[in-house]
């Protein structure tokens, strides 16, 4: 790295840290303790509210996290195109973020479905009892794998963050790049190497029809001279 990019790193560290510890305590604390209420048409309304005060602020936090994630990418590219392995990580995470959107964004759409069906008679947010409308018990069951399924995929992303700072320790960087380098240098070695075998094979080949066409040659000659001494 030739610069410092602290508020690029501050932003993505810090958005990706609310993203995952929002979802982990949302599903673990606000539909846990929602679970709880004596009232079962209260416990949907007030986990649907507890959920609607995090959406905004969870959102600036995905939203920071993506700028500082873009940011870091362009200001990185040199190091991604020269390093091996950078490029496969950063694909790998870019495809954890992908995933993490689309699941964060249905996971909102099912809570908003359950936010407008009122306070109906339920065992828990995620857990419908024999009252619980046909609509919102489907609902219910999406959002019981949905909800585990955005810190699992955010903790991912901590995961994959972390490998890629250590491929930023000097020694890393050199080996990656020199592993690079040699990657790239293998082909054609390769290439010349075979229009080597090429020029030696050119001119082996050219003897070898010499001296082929030298035994048929002599071949007729001696048949020629048999068939005057016959005569």
């Amino acid at each position: 790295m030739s610069e410092r990019h602290t508020a690029l790193r501050s932003m993505h560290d810090l958005g990706l840290a609310a993203w995952f510890g929002g979802s982990l305590m949302g599903a673990l604390g606000v539909n846990g303790a929602a679970a709880k209420i004596n009232d079962a048409t209260q416990r949907l309304p007030v986990a649907s509210a507890g959920w609607a005060r995090w959406t905004p602020v969870n959102a600036a936090a995905i939203g920071a996290h993506l700028a500082g994630a873009v940011g870091e990418l362009v200001a990185e590219s040199p190091r991604v195109a020269a390093q091996a392995g950078v490029a496969r990580a950063s694909t790998v995470k870019t495809a954890l973020t992908v995933g993490a959107l689309a699941v964060t964004g249905y996971s909102r759409l099912l809570g908003m479905r359950l936010q407008r069906a009122g306070g109906p008679p339920v065992d828990g947010v995620t857990e419908p009892n024999h009252q619980t409308p046909a609509q919102v018990a489907a609902s219910q069951r999406q959002m019981k794998m949905l909800q585990w399924a955005v810190p699992a995929l955010t903790g991912a992303l901590v995961v994959v963050t972390a490998y890629m700072s250590e491929q930023q320790k000097p020694g890393q960087m050199w080996r990656g790049m020199l592993g690079r380098a040699g990657g790239l240098l293998g082909p054609r070695k390769n290439a010349g190497r075979m229009r080597g075998m090429g020029k030696i094979a050119g001119p082996a080949k050219l003897m070898g029809a010499a001296k082929l066409a030298g035994r048929m040659g002599g071949t007729g000659t001696g048949k020629r001279q048999m068939a005057m001494a016959g005569r």
